[in-house]
């Protein structure tokens, strides 16, 4: 296996990474020096580090030493360092530092970049910051807030490069080295028209083979995908990976050209969006091992109290079978075995269901498609487990009746369970609910229910005296 790539330099010891990751010796070194009051011990062991493994040791110290740390680097804390951090441990570090400190890092940060900073910010020490910033750049901050939480507007960047279609390819060289600031990166170039409406783009590739005298009218990509400012970031993504976008432009009501967003913030979204939608199905929050106590318990505990709920719905099924199951022990014993292989096969179907809700696949025109083709699989896997439940059965117990009677009934509820994993989460994306945060609970409790009712009415239809 090849080794792994480090972002270092020569001079990081050598115990400082393993696999890629921040070895433990090195973080405890850090933290010994830091106890120490040793603040140039700690720089020395930081600097050789790249922003991005930085940002991870804040993660890596106790919380309580986050402060300290951010302290103690000084001046090696910069911008990069402050893009790469955890949005709960940016917070710590920003309470280490003066508002004037903060607006510095903030005039050396993108748009999209610098906004994650200031809404980490009480509101008195937002506008304390915003003050001290200058009145072009606080523009674009206070117009980046106004657009709603995770939209294309909160995620692009203003710094861009835009030309017009008359220009020559000389020309727009001449204006990029003499407006540009060098430390601005950029892989495309858009072209708009006198009112700033975008209408082609010219890559970078093209304006460095194509001769200076030719017009950029004549070689630019009329073709182009336009991100409206208020799109929601999940859908800016899914736009990236479709069309494989590398930048796209982000206009506003009026399709004027008001900003950029470029892959490498699309990689972000990509990773958040999918542990996001993987947690809210489990119902665990944010699922940020850095959140706070506090708010991890209140986005947690509500939904541990609607299962409480939807199991209390369940119970009371098999409560009103109690005189069955008095009379036949062995229905106890079977009957969470139903329950759990249809929750397992509602979970499998709600999963992939999600996801295709997710990523576009699963839209209006297919869903009676979907539903179907989840019907044929629940056959397919019902028939199969049936049959090993009742064999099964029929053979422990020595009662063939009894496996006939669990083998419907896990056929029904597998049925019911594909049902449910493609039906609930359609419901509730066609209602505005977010199908990834409530589905598990109602298909829980639909397969948990339905298994339930299932398996002990065909018990009590049959009758006891058949099945003992």
């Amino acid at each position: 296996m090849a080794e792994p790539m480090l972002h270092a330099d020569a001079d990081t010891p050598r115990d400082a990474l393993e696999e890629g990751r921040l070895s433990r010796a090195f973080v405890d070194q850090v933290i010994d020096t830091l106890d120490a009051g040793n603040d140039e011990g700690v720089r020395t062991l930081v600097a050789p580090l790249h922003p991005a493994d930085i940002a991870d040791l804040f993660g890596l110290v106790p919380e309580g030493q986050r402060s300290p740390l951010a302290e103690a680097l000084g001046e090696a804390l910069d911008a990069d360092v402050i893009a790469e951090l955890d949005d709960y441990v940016r917070e710590d570090v920003l309470a280490a530092m003066s508002v004037g400190e903060v607006a510095e890092l903030v005039t050396q940060l993108d748009t999209d970049d610098a906004l994650a900073v200031i809404e980490d910010l009480e509101d008195d020490e937002q506008r304390e910051v915003l003050d001290a910033l200058t009145p072009e750049d606080r523009a674009d901050i206070e117009a980046a807030l106004n657009y709603p939480d995770e939209s294309a507007g909160r995620l692009m960047q203003r710094e861009l490069v835009a030309v017009s279609a008359g220009m020559t390819v000389g020309e727009v060289i001449d204006q990029v080295r003499a407006t540009i600031d060098p430390a601005t990166d950029f892989w495309e170039i858009f072209v708009i028209d006198a009112e700033r409406r975008p209408i082609g783009t010219m890559r970078l590739s093209w304006l460095l083979t194509t001769p200076p005298g030719i017009a950029v009218a004549d070689i630019m990509q009329r073709e182009q995908t336009l991100i409206p400012v208020d799109m929601d970031q999940e859908e800016v993504a899914l736009q990236f990976q479709k069309y494989a976008l590398i930048s796209a432009a982000v206009v506003d009501g009026n399709d004027r050209l008001v900003g950029v967003i470029t892959v490498d913030d699309i990689v972000h979204i990509i990773q958040e969006e999918a542990g996001e939608d993987a947690l809210k199905l489990s119902g665990a929050g944010d699922g940020d091992i850095n959140e706070p106590i506090a708010e991890t318990y209140k986005a947690r505990i509500r939904w541990l109290v609607a299962n409480l709920g939807t199991a209390l719905i369940s119970s009371s099924v098999i409560y009103a079978f109690e005189p069955t199951i008095e009379k036949l022990v062995a229905l106890a014993a079977l009957t969470p075995i139903v329950a759990s292989v249809g929750g397992n096969a509602g979970t499998q179907t709600m999963a992939v269901a999600v996801r295709a809700l997710a990523t576009n696949q699963l839209t209006e025109s297919n869903t009676r498609r979907t539903i179907w083709r989840e019907i044929r699989v629940a056959m397919l896997n019902g028939s199969t487990i049936a049959l090993l439940m009742g064999v099964g059965t029929a053979l422990i117990f020595a009662n063939p009746v009894l496996g006939l009677v669990i083998a419907a009934a896990v056929i029904f509820n597998i049925m019911v369970a594909g049902l449910a994993g493609v039906l609930v989460p359609v419901a509730l994306d066609r209602f505005g609910a977010d199908p990834a945060v409530a589905s598990s609970v109602f298909v829980t409790m639909t397969t948990d229910t339905m298994g339930f009712l299932s398996f002990l009415g065909l018990a009590t239809l049959v009758g006891v005296s058949h099945l003992g």
